[in-house]
């Protein structure tokens, strides 16, 4: 079986993402109805030394856009990191989407073995194939920051489980 890089990533980006802006509904209510200040959800981490909720967010966005544009040939949008309410990462969300909405499968043609250089001209240069930097670079970040995003809600109370994470396949 061949899957396209376009099938194999954006589809899924799109997937999670979606989901986060069901969970992200969800934690807004529970903050209303449990009368907790947004701030608390949006400032928690899981420890100390992590990120918090928002900046969870903002980065599993960078990577869903970044990943897509870099396999797709194309120039990424860039967003400014200020974000401070709950309506705010939705807009952030609602963006990223709409970006992924303007790629077509045709533009990742070639992706798998394209090569994709980050921090070029640095000492933290990384050279990767499409492929590679997929399936070992790009998804295992975006997935992380989503999965952290979720645990940081769940953790402070959020009633959600695995269908609310997986979001509409």
């Amino acid at each position: 079986m061949t899957i396209s890089a376009y099938n194999a990533s954006v589809p899924v980006f799109k997937q999670l993402l979606n989901s986060l802006k069901d969970v992200l509904k969800k934690a807004e209510a529970h903050a209303t109805e449990k009368k907790i200040e947004a701030d608390a959800l949006l400032t928690a981490r899981l420890f100390p030394d992590m990120l918090n909720f928002t900046r969870q967010i903002q980065i599993a966005c960078d990577f869903a856009k970044g990943v897509s544009a870099r396999l797709a040939d194309v120039d990424m949008p860039a967003y400014d990191d200020n974000e401070k309410s709950f309506a705010d990462l939705q807009e952030r969300l609602d963006k990223t989407l709409a970006f992924l909405d303007t790629l077509k499968s045709e533009q990742f043609k070639g992706a798998e073995t394209r090569e994709v250089v980050l921090r070029p001209g640095t000492p933290k240069e990384k050279r990767f194939t499409g492929e590679h930097y997929l399936l070992h670079y790009g998804f295992p970040q975006f997935f992380f920051h989503v999965t952290t995003a979720y645990a940081i809600l769940r953790s402070n109370g959020l009633e959600i489980g695995k269908g609310d994470f997986m979001g509409k396949y």
